[in-house]
């Protein structure tokens, strides 16, 4: 009797639950039964509550603070893993830590490599994940990484405006090949902000290398946190003549003061990815759903069949 591939099971994290639901239902299938108890202290234990043995497995959690969420991806891992999964595959729609993917100064960590190890030793045998903050940390793991680009739902919508001179900007240096790579896409020009630090979320001087005046620009970056760059940014262009600002980024953090600097400023709108849980409305804040992408992703990989056609840029 020949042996049968069973259909592969989908779980979810704690926090990412919403993101997986939508998944699995694209997918065509529900969530798995998973169990999450806690001790008085903090500790947490989680328990598959059905049988994984010899099937291929998702566990879907963005690894956004607090470490909490990372833990139990960790956890989850380990446990498919000595339950006899034959396939486990970490789908990180957000990969936390990455921006801390080299050695800035002195006697700091490398988090993005420590935290690609873990994943593996726990017992992760391929990763998923979106617009990781560097390209180069698909090198920091041992096992396939399917590293997806959330311009395959952004540049629909874009052209969905029907914007009049429109205009691609990155907010620093360090995100100018993204931004390239959307205005070859769009057929328009690019410009980019100079900006320089205090410390970390702490800008102390922007400026803007292009012209904008006239025009209708789209700011296009990996990740938003506190908001800073993007809103100095947004005011800048404005200032200079700047029709519009509006501004794309795949994974929404806004944290610390961020929806009130959104609100404050001249973004006309703000479009993030669900990749991270949006815990606040507002009307400048649109949110774009990645679980078809990945749904669709998740199914090539278990059917061995080519991803090729999501790499946009």
């Amino acid at each position: 009797m020949a042996y049968q591939v069973p259909e592969p099971k989908i779980f979810a994290c704690t926090k990412s639950t919403v993101l997986a639901q939508k998944i699995a239902k694209s997918y065509g299938t529900d969530l798995g039964n998973v169990h999450l108890s806690r001790y008085s202290d903090g500790e947490f234990q989680p328990s598959f509550e059905e049988s994984v043995r010899g099937a291929r497995i998702f566990i879907i959690g963005s690894t956004h603070p607090s470490s909490e969420n990372l833990m139990e991806m960790l956890l989850m891992l380990d446990a498919a893993k000595r339950a006899s999964a034959r396939h486990i595959t970490a789908v990180m729609p957000y990969f936390g830590w990455a921006r801390q993917d080299r050695k800035d100064k002195p006697r700091v960590p490398i988090a993005a490599k420590l935290i690609a190890k873990m994943l593996e030793t726990a017992g992760a045998t391929r990763i998923i994940t979106m617009d990781l903050h560097a390209d180069q940390i698909q090198g920091f793991f041992e096992k396939p990484v399917d590293h997806l680009f959330a311009s395959t739902m952004f540049l629909p919508y874009l052209r969905g405006l029907n914007l009049d001179n429109l205009m691609i900007a990155s907010p620093d240096m360090g995100g100018s090949k993204r931004a390239y790579a959307y205005s070859k896409a769009l057929e328009c020009d690019v410009v980019i902000c100079y900006k320089q630090r205090a410390k970390a979320n702490v800008i102390s001087h922007m400026e803007l290398i292009g012209d904008v005046k006239g025009k209708n620009v789209v700011l296009v970056d990996d990740m938003v946190d506190t908001a800073g760059t993007l809103t100095k940014a947004a005011d800048l262009m404005m200032e200079r003549g700047a029709i519009s600002v509006r501004a794309i980024t795949s994974h929404g953090l806004l944290s610390g003061n961020a929806y009130d600097r959104i609100e404050s400023s001249k973004l006309k709108e703000l479009i993030v990815t669900d990749s991270i849980p949006i815990e606040h409305e507002s009307g400048k804040v649109k949110v774009i759903t990645c679980a078809d992408l990945f749904a669709d992703v998740m199914h090539r990989v278990h059917n061995n069949t080519s991803i090729a056609s999501k790499f946009l840029m």
